[in-house]
């Protein structure tokens, strides 16, 4: 295996996320030959500065990679402004970076998986993203153990320099390319789930957020991202505390594989997982009934 990918995690004021997170990594057999660089934002308000400080001293607790390079934000950077800055940085001075934040929770095997894949399609401008999570659907037993979709995903993910390169901030110029082309429906996993209002939300304002637009920048490429049949990682953000997500027992409960193992595969979207994926969204975009909403809200409560 070439040099390993360094491990960007970006962490806020949420310790209990953070431990896991950090405990789940350290159970990965190549953590102790990787880099791990944290970047701490600064609290919002002075009424987290506690939980910040307590995060930082579970990064400094123990040698939870090879080396951590703690990088303390003076100022609150935001969400989306950290980790532009911090994967621009870690993947200009190393041309690959693996990204992680604070309530991406990974299998013993996902360090491996993604190293395997960012070697094996270091040099395939197609190939722009390597997933370490998938939704969760069941799929053939014919499909391989990894696939291509046309589609990004924030929750473990990797990538290289000149990929990276293609990112563009401006949600306008993207909305408007996608529209140009007449792609919007294709741009929304064909109607299933409404990306393009992520866009929007991006332009109005109502919304700051940093993953739509690289999803939107890949697309506009014509990239491809490898993903895993069945799921490396889990978003435990999902237990109401992350900063857009509600709750979801189907998230914070989903199996993952200890393990994936990455062949070369065609360069081609599934057609299969395409097409499983599009069931999956429209399905979750069922309306939940008044009792599956006070009953998630009971869950919340006894966390």
């Amino acid at each position: 295996m070439a040099t390993l990918a360094p491990i960007t995690l970006f962490v806020y004021n949420r310790p209990r996320h953070t431990q896991k997170v950090l405990q789940s990594l350290q159970k990965n057999a190549l953590s102790q030959e990787s880099v791990l660089y944290v970047f701490a934002d600064a609290p919002k308000t002075d009424a987290t500065q506690a939980q910040v400080n307590k995060v930082r001293q579970i990064v400094k607790q123990t040698h939870w990679c090879k080396e951590v390079i703690l990088i303390e934000r003076g100022e609150n950077f935001g969400l989306a402004k950290n980790i532009i800055d911090g994967v621009t940085k870690v993947v200009q001075q190393h041309g690959k970076v693996i990204v992680l934040e604070d309530d991406i929770v990974t299998s013993p095997g996902f360090l491996a998986y993604m190293n395997q894949a960012l070697d094996l399609y270091a040099n395939e401008p197609k190939v722009m993203q390597v997933s370490g999570h998938v939704p969760p659907v069941r799929m053939s037993k014919q499909l391989p153990d990894t696939f291509f979709f046309k589609k990004t995903s924030c929750w473990g993910w990797g990538t290289w320099v000149s990929d990276w390169a293609t990112l563009n901030l401006d949600a306008q110029y993207l909305l408007g390319r996608i529209r140009e082309l007449g792609q919007t429906a294709a741009f929304n996993i064909d109607n299933s789930y409404d990306f393009i209002e992520h866009l929007e939300a991006n332009i109005t304002g109502r919304l700051n957020t940093w993953a739509i637009k690289w999803q939107a920048s890949v697309f506009l490429e014509g990239g491809l991202c490898l993903y895993p049949k069945k799921s490396l990682t889990r978003n435990i953000g999902f237990d109401n505390s992350g900063e857009h997500c509600t709750y979801s027992e189907l998230h914070l409960n989903q199996p993952t594989a200890a393990s994936v193992t990455v062949n070369k595969i065609r360069l081609e979207e599934s057609a299969e997982a395409r097409k499983k994926i599009v069931a999956f969204n429209h399905k979750q975009r069922q309306p939940t009934s008044f009792l599956q909403r006070v009953k998630n809200k009971l869950k919340i409560f006894r966390k």
